[in-house]
């Protein structure tokens, strides 16, 4: 197994939905490389598996035509795609690589009732001249905005399969003799292999840029009420939860609106409304299609801020060199589900989302606290234990119901594992890190196909009447 960068779990990118928002962006900026050169004169986009079934809620048909286009998930505002996409409408062209190609999105973006052999989310797209196939790639969006085509992967972590790192990690065993090695954290370890990827500075500058970007999106979800699209008719929580723990009707800015938090009273009830603000607040944005960091995946984008902030607001603080260790030590578990098991609901159902986002924040908050590397550990293992067999069914394929709710419960949950692993002896545990990586993707395997990201059981099944609405 290739050897991960954090930076290969941690993405900015933009809502709603990392293996079918992301992923399908990301294809259709590698086709362009692939067309260069070419006389296109036509585009056609074919979806199957999950990415059909809830393709359109997850916005994978607006992922592939801004990739197509040549916007950056990272950089594009996200404001802007509703004039874009209006173009595109009414001139039924692309603009691909400077040049003006024929599209429609209405017959163009074709959403098949058919599942690929290769994975659950697989996007085909073709080029055309003169109605001659000139060019085509198959692509996978196999979770977390990491893609494959055909065989070949196409993410950093390709690269990174060639680079020998000075303490390989591909199990939890490997990190805990790691540990163990250099008599340091889990933070340090990874520290020391991503060394090996880029310099020290770059590193802290890249984790700096994902933690304003996580409290960013945190303050603009506060401060945003409204429904959120896609007809579900979801109204938007945070802000009205956050006024109502702060008594404060508008921020002039977010200093204010964290010098507001500070103040704020710090009872049990208080305390735990403020994490739920701060995950729904997330996943509020990327229901909307904001911008996110990918924590491993959009869906889940809200459990590692929000229990950061849990710590930033409401524990003993140790300064930003802490906040990047949390990253850190989060990232790594996160490798280690990414190699061991998955991090797609279109393979392993919400528990690859959720599950896999709760317990790398149980690992990260474990070690600020001041948790051994073995506690970290078993707190991740904990968080995990407690959403084995947690199933994806969102209504309407939107990434709403459950989907929002469901980060301030993961990230709830990781701060109870981390309090529990904090307060236990590791050695007397009857569950590693790597048994229950093993029972998940084992779990996974055995999900019923309609429990994956595909609107087609639980609550998605039985709310038909919703669903029509979407």
């Amino acid at each position: 197994m290739e050897s991960i960068s954090i930076f290969d779990i941690f993405k900015i990118g933009v809502g709603p939905s990392s293996s079918h928002t992301l992923g399908p962006w990301k294809a259709a900026l590698d086709f362009l490389h692939h067309i260069d050169g070419l006389e296109v004169d036509h585009i056609v986009v074919q979806l199957f598996g999950s990415l059909s079934k809830t393709g359109r809620g997850h916005a994978t048909d607006v992922a592939v035509q801004l990739g197509l286009e040549g916007y950056d998930p990272v950089t594009v505002d996200p404001n802007a795609f509703e004039s874009i996409l209006n173009r595109i409408v009414a001139e039924q062209t692309l603009i691909v690589n400077g040049k003006i190609v024929e599209f429609s999105p209405s017959r163009d973006i074709v959403f098949l009732d058919a599942n690929h052999v290769k994975h659950p989310n697989v996007l085909i797209i073709k080029a055309f001249n003169q109605e001659m196939l000139i060019k085509q790639e198959t692509y996978a969006s196999v979770g977390g905005g990491f893609i494959e085509r055909e065989i070949e992967e196409l993410d950093a972590a390709a690269a990174a399969v060639f680079v020998k790192l000075p303490y390989p990690i591909q199990s939890g065993d490997d990190l805990r003799k790691a540990c163990d090695k250099i008599k340091g954290e889990i933070s340090d370890v990874v520290i020391l292999n991503e060394l090996y990827f880029g310099g020290a500075e770059e590193i802290h500058a890249k984790i700096d840029e994902l933690l304003e970007t996580m409290l960013e999106c945190v303050y603009r979800g506060c401060m945003t009420g409204g429904m959120l699209p896609g007809g579900l008719n979801v109204k938007r929580r945070a802000k009205d939860l956050c006024y109502q723990l702060t008594g404060e009707a508008e921020y002039t800015s977010r200093d204010e609106w964290i010098e507001a938090i500070e103040n704020s009273n710090r009872d049990f009830n208080t305390v735990n409304k403020w994490i739920s603000c701060f995950a729904l607040a997330v996943n509020e944005e990327n229901a909307a299609l904001s911008r996110v960091v990918t924590s491993p995946t959009n869906g889940a984008a809200g459990v590692i801020p929000a229990v950061l902030l849990y710590y930033y607001f409401f524990c003993d603080y140790g300064g930003k060199d802490t906040a990047r260790r949390f990253m850190l030590t989060a990232g790594e578990i996160g490798c280690l589900f990414k190699k061991g098991a998955t991090i797609s609901a279109a393979v392993g159902g919400c528990q690859a989302e959720i599950g896999v986002s709760s317990s790398m924040a149980a690992a990260a908050l474990t070690e600020v606290l001041g948790g051994s590397p073995e506690q970290a550990m078993m707190a991740a293992e904990i968080a995990m234990e407690h959403h084995l067999g947690l199933t994806c069914d969102p209504i309407g394929g939107l990434v709403q119901i459950p989907c929002i709710e469901r980060n301030a419960m993961g990230a709830m949950k990781a701060i109870t594992a981390a309090n529990l692993a904090i307060s236990s002896d590791p050695s007397s545990a009857i569950v590693n890190l790597d048994t229950v990586i093993k029972t998940m993707w084992d779990t996974a395997q055995d999900m019923n196909g309609k429990y994956k990201e595909t609107s087609e059981g639980g609550l998605a099944f039985n709310l038909p009447v919703v669903m029509a609405n979407c």
